[in-house]
C-alpha cells in the first residue's frame, strides 16, 4: 500500500521510516528543500513540496486508497494541510499527534474533518504502530464499502464455481458486515456446490448458494466477489463493487474497493479482521463457518499459514460450535476418490521426490486438487502434480511442502501462455483449454501426460535431465505395462515439448 507522510521533524521522519518502510510504499513530503535532499541521501524517499497545496499530493501519485499521515507538532494550523489532502482525493488520513498540546487542538479541526484518525507518536517507540495503523486502515476500508453498499436494494455476493468452505464462509461474513439478510444479499455462484464435504457444510449451516447466470447479473445493484477475482469468470464480470480475496492479484477488471492479501492463508482470515475492525457481532453460525474455512484452506494451519490466520483462529474458536466443525470435517474418503487415486498411481511417474500423474477425464474439478493433496502424503514425495480433463479444459493441480521452488512459478512458467495459471509457493493451479493444450503439447494419453508433467517439473526444479522418471508402484497383483515403464525422452526431445518460458529452472 502507498503511504504519503507529511513531516517536519527529522527524528519523526526517521522513526516513521524505520517502523513502516518495510511494509508500506512510503514517501515523505518535506517543505524544506535542503532537508529533503539530506533525507534522500540517507536513503529515505522524500519529495520537496508544499503540503498546503493539492498538486503536491497529486504529483506524489496519491489515490483514494493512499494512506496519508500528517505530523501535528502544535506549531502550525493543520486545516490548510488537511484541506489539501482531502481535496486531492485522500480518504485514509491520519494525524500523528506529538505531545499534549497537539492532542488538545484536535477539536479545532475535528468538526471539519470527522473521518480523520488520530494516532499517538508514543506508538512510534513500539512494535504496535504498524498493527494500530493496519487496524485503522482496515476499519476505514470497511466503513467505506459499507457506505457504498448501503443504498442498494439487492446485492450479489458472487463466489467461484463449485464453492468451497472458504468461499461460503466469506459470503456469510460479508453479508454480516453489510447488515443484510439472505433476501437482500444473495450468495450466488454460476455453478452449484458439488463436493461431499462442502454439501455437508452447506446443509449443516443452512447456507443457500443460489445459481446465477450472466443474464441475471443485471438484477443486482451492487456486486461483490469473495475468495475469487472477476477475471476468473472469463469476461462475464468486468466491473464489481468489492473484491476480497487471498489469491494473487490479477488484472482485467475494475473494482470500487479491493482487499487482496495473497500472503494470507484464507479469505475468511481477511474478513475476520474486517469484522474485528468495526466490532461486528459474529454469530455462532458465521464463526463456525469461518473457523472451518480457515482449517480447510490451511490444512489445519499447516500450509501457507500467516500469523493473521493464527490470530483469526484464536478469535473465532470460542465463538464457534466445535461439535459442528467436527461433524463437517467428517470422513472425506469416498469410493470415487479412491478409484481416481488408484488411477493416478497406475500411470504416475516419480522422479527425485516429484510425483506426476494424469487421471484422464474427471466428473468434477475438485477431484484433481484432492488427489494432489492426498499423494503429497506419500513417503519421499515433496511435490505432487496431478492433471485431469474437466469439460473442455485440462486442469493441473500442484502441491509441495512449501520450502522449495514456488508452485505458482511452476504453473506460470509452463502454462500461463496457453491458459490461466497461478498460485502460492505450496499450492497452484493451471486451467488450459484442451485444444490449446493439444496444439502445444500433443497427445492427452495418460502415460504421455504423466511423463510430460514429470519432465516439466524436472526442468523447472533444475534436476538432472538424465535421471529417468520411474512408474509409480503398481497395486498388488498388477504388473506395470511396458508402455508405462518407457524410458524418459531425450533432453532435446523433451525440450521441444516444453513452452519457451518454462525453461526458467
Amino acid at each position: 500500500m502507498q503511504c504519503v507522510a507529511v513531516c517536519r521533524d527529522v527524528l519523526i521522519v526517521k522513526a516513521l521510516h524505520r517502523a513502516l518502510a518495510a511494509n508500506l510504499d512510503l514517501v515523505f513530503l518535506i517543505g524544506d528543500r535542503t532537508a529533503a535532499r539530506r533525507l534522500e541521501s540517507a536513503g529515505i524517499p522524500a519529495r520537496m513540496a508544499d503540503p498546503r497545496l493539492e498538486k503536491s499530493y497529486l504529483e506524489a501519485g496519491l489515490t483514494p486508497t493512499t494512506c496519508v499521515i500528517v505530523e501535528d507538532d502544535a506549531k502550525r494550523d493543520l486545516r490548510p494541510v488537511l484541506e489539501a489532502v482531502t481535496g486531492a482525493g485522500a480518504t485514509l488520513v491520519y494525524v500523528l499527534s506529538i505531545g499534549d498540546r497537539s492532542r488538545s487542538r484536535t477539536d479545532a479541526w475535528r468538526a471539519i474533518f470527522p473521518d480523520v484518525t488520530v494516532l499517538s507518536v508514543g506508538n512510534l517507540l513500539q512494535d504496535s504502530l504498524l498493527t494500530a495503523l493496519g487496524r485503522s486502515l482496515t476499519r476505514a476500508r470497511v466503513q467505506q464499502y459499507q457506505r457504498h453498499f448501503a443504498g442498494a436494494d439487492r446485492i450479489l455476493i458472487l463466489l467461484h464455481n463449485d464453492p468451497d468452505p472458504d468461499a461460503m464462509a466469506s459470503g456469510l461474513a460479508l453479508r454480516n458486515l453489510l447488515h443484510r439478510t439472505k433476501t437482500t444479499a444473495i450468495i450466488g455462484a454460476f455453478h452449484g456446490v458439488t463436493r461431499p464435504e462442502n454439501l455437508r457444510m452447506a446443509n449443516l449451516l443452512d447456507i443457500n448458494v443460489e445459481k446465477v447466470t450472466a443474464e441475471s447479473l443485471t438484477q443486482y445493484k451492487k456486486i461483490a466477489t469473495v475468495d475469487v477475482q472477476p477475471h476468473y469468470f472469463g469476461g462475464l464480470v468486468h466491473r464489481v463493487d468489492l473484491v476480497v480475496d487471498h489469491h494473487p492479484e490479477r488484472a482485467g477488471y475494475t473494482a470500487a474497493f479491493k482487499d487482496i492479501r495473497p500472503d494470507y492463508g484464507s479469505t475468511s482470515t481477511i474478513l475476520t479482521e474486517h469484522m474485528q475492525s468495526v466490532a461486528a457481532n459474529v454469530s455462532e453460525r458465521t464463526a463456525t463457518a469461518m473457523l472451518y474455512a480457515i482449517k480447510s484452506d490451511t490444512l489445519f494451519l499447516s500450509r501457507h499459514t500467516h500469523r493473521a490466520d493464527l490470530d483469526a483462529f484464536t478469535f473465532l474458536y470460542p465463538l464457534a460450535n466445535a461439535a459442528l466443525v467436527r461433524k463437517m470435517e467428517g470422513a472425506e474418503i469416498t469410493i470415487e476418490r479412491l478409484q481416481f487415486i488408484s488411477r493416478a498411481i497406475e500411470c504416475g511417474r516419480t522422479r527425485n521426490q516429484v510425483f506426476a500423474a494424469h487421471i484422464g477425464a474427471a466428473p468434477r474439478e475438485d477431484l484433481i486438487p484432492y488427489i494432489a493433496d492426498f499423494l503429497l502424503q506419500l513417503e519421499d514425495v515433496k511435490w505432487s502434480i496431478i492433471s485431469g480433463l474437466v469439460n473442455d479444459n485440462v486442469v493441473i493441480s500442484v502441491r509441495n511442502l512449501g520450502y522449495s521452488r514456488n508452485a505458482g512459478g511452476f504453473v506460470k512458467a509452463c502454462f500461463a501462455d496457453v491458459g490461466n495459471a497461478g498460485g502460492h509457493r505450496a499450492m497452484a493451479k493451471a486451467v488450459v483449454p484442451i485444444a490449446a493444450f493439444r496444439d502445444r503439447f500433443g497427445s492427452l494419453d495418460s502415460d504421455h501426460m504423466s511423463q510430460l508433467l514429470s519432465d516439466m517439473a524436472a526442468e523447472f526444479l533444475g534436476e538432472a535431465a538424465e535421471a529417468p522418471a520411474q512408474p509409480a508402484a503398481a497395486p498388488a497383483g498388477r504388473a506395470v505395462s511396458r508402455r508405462g515403464a518407457a524410458p524418459t525422452a531425450s533432453r532435446s526431445t523433451r525440450r521441444s515439448r516444453l513452452p519457451r518460458n518454462s525453461r526458467t529452472g
